[in-house]
């Protein structure tokens, strides 16, 4: 018997759940921090380092005191996942200049654009790895506009790290750049980072892009491992603050969307839908498929053993709350009566842009569209389209795998809504044609407890921890009548899917872009 404990960094709170390899869950508790936006910029997103460390401590002592096992110094390991591409600079020893970009943090459009079209011009292999698009949601660019939005830093700029490299770090007390430990699934799936390919991209590529990268490269170096290796161990003072004991180790982290999979159950062949403020679809594949369009096909980054691919959707929770917000209410309460709609009965269709779009377009230009209002359309209705509207973009992107050779044997629903939303999961099971496995339980942190432990050496597979611990699955089948009507509304949605989507190309291609192009003019006059 062992007892971990495992660690997820969300968009707005951290939860820790302390988990027993015989009992399974013992209790979880949460931490808020807050997450800083500006109206007049909507692509700005931050989030402070020493927030959430401070949030990691509560919710550690928390989560140990509702388990009841006694004391911290009974939890032999514990592993961190975070969101990503979530990215700091940072100065000497490891004193963060700024705050975290956030994940959906878009201000680096300029940048990611620029990477994309010298990598092209170049021919640089890595841009084929991660779909032929650099996104804005990415390390190299947001990396590039900090470094050309603060020159009073630059000089005390050392090295940049994704959420999860930087929380390990702290949490074992290191302070030299060199000695961090780096994520095969950060840097392989936000960075370029390929080690078939030398690694990170050259610096004679990054200074064709802009002069000041010169000599990131080198600051970016280090040791890249997969999470069935240690990053540390947990260092005396933050043992105290966590309430643990000294000494414990903590493997490398990843993504949460990644170790959710794991936690869902993943296996080869299986794709995960991690459905929350936005969703990540994660999947383990036997050999490498490159997908146009799709973020990311790395070896290591969700199995330590297999190749990982990844996709997404830019929103999808943070589009039902803001739908229930403009109604003056709560997603909880504008879903109440969803259960009794019919396919299509809206006459609305949903593109779910409100974003941008991350798979398979890569293009943070574009904005939400609904179409088919009448003067009795309800917010209600507009919800229940937006849930039909994230199945249609799943759909594409299922659907551009499939193109490409990516079997998928099982689709998995997992992340914060599905337990809550039976609606949305038939929806899904009926638009995607294909049974929808479901959690039982939430797996939120289960992930990071499966890798703590193996760090501490509870269990010596991935395999072996998750026939103990992951939970069973409810299916969710697809309705004949249901998918009949879906199949005829997804012609029309992917017709509109790349004529908007696509401004070199689509018909429509140029509309969004010259809207949020005339509202940041307007906004930057007022």
């Amino acid at each position: 018997m062992a007892i971990v404990a495992g660690v997820d960094f969300g968009t707005l709170s951290v939860r820790v759940s302390i988990v027993d390899s015989e009992r399974g869950l013992l209790a979880t508790s949460l931490a808020e921090y807050p997450l800083h936006r500006k109206r007049e910029d909507p692509e700005y997103a931050t989030q402070s380092h020493d927030d959430q460390m401070r949030a990691l401590a509560s919710a550690t002592r928390e989560a140990v005191r509702k388990a009841g096992i006694g004391g911290g110094d009974q939890v032999q390991a514990l592993a961190v996942d975070t969101t990503g591409s979530s990215v700091i600079p940072v100065g000497k020893n490891l004193e963060p200049l700024d705050e975290y970009y956030l994940w959906c943090d878009h201000r680096a459009k300029a940048e990611a654009a620029e990477i994309t079209e010298a990598a092209h011009r170049e021919g640089l292999a890595a841009i084929q790895w991660c779909g032929g698009v650099y996104s804005s949601d990415w390390g190299f660019s947001k990396l590039l506009h900090w470094l050309r939005h603060n020159p009073e830093k630059r000089a005390q700029f050392v090295s940049a790290f994704e959420h999860c490299d930087m929380a390990a770090a702290t949490l074992c007390g290191i302070t030299g750049p060199r000695q961090v430990k780096r994520s095969v699934c950060a840097m392989g799936h936000k960075w370029l980072w390929n080690p078939d390919l030398g690694g990170l991209p050259s610096e004679a590529f990054l200074v064709k892009v802009d002069p000041l990268f010169a000599g990131v490269r080198e600051k970016l170096q280090g040791e890249y491992l997969t999470s069935d290796h240690i990053a540390g161990k947990l260092s005396a003072p933050w043992a105290e603050k966590l309430g643990l004991k000294a000494g414990i180790p903590i493997p490398v982290g990843a993504f949460d969307a990644h170790w959710d999979a794991i936690g869902a159950g993943c296996r080869t062949e299986d794709m995960v839908n991690v459905v929350g403020t936005s969703t990540c679809i994660i999947g383990i594949t036997p050999s490498v498929n490159l997908v146009p369009g799709v973020c990311g096909v790395v070896q290591g980054s969700v199995h330590p053993q297999r190749t990982g691919i990844e996709a997404g959707l830019s929103a999808v929770g943070d589009i039902f709350n803001a739908i229930a917000t403009r109604a003056g209410t709560d997603v909880a309460t504008l879903s109440q009566g969803l259960v009794s709609y019919q396919p299509g009965q809206t006459g609305l269709l949903r593109m779910t842009w409100d974003n941008g779009d991350r798979t398979v377009l890569v293009n943070p230009n574009l904005r939400g569209i609904t179409l088919g209002w009448n003067l009795q359309s309800t917010a209600q209705d507009e919800l229940f389209a937006a849930i039909e509207g994230t199945a249609f973009h799943t759909r594409i992107i299922l659907d551009r795998m499939a193109e490409h050779g990516v079997e998928i044997k099982r689709v998995i629903n997992a992340g914060g809504i599905p337990q809550k939303n039976n609606v949305l999961n038939q929806i899904y099971a009926n638009v995607l044609g294909r049974p929808v496995l479901v959690p039982s339980k939430s797996v939120t942190s289960l992930g990071s407890a499966i890798f703590a432990f193996l760090a501490a050496g509870t269990f010596k597979t991935v395999e072996e921890a998750q026939d103990k611990i992951c939970p069973d699955h409810a299916v969710f089948t697809p309705e004949p009548a249901a998918e009949k009507v879906y199949n005829s509304l997804y012609a029309l949605y992917h017709r509109l899917y790349f004529a908007f989507g696509q401004p070199d190309v689509g018909k429509f291609g140029e509309v969004l872009p010259t809207l949020i192009s005339v509202a940041e003019k307007a906004n930057a006059r007022g």
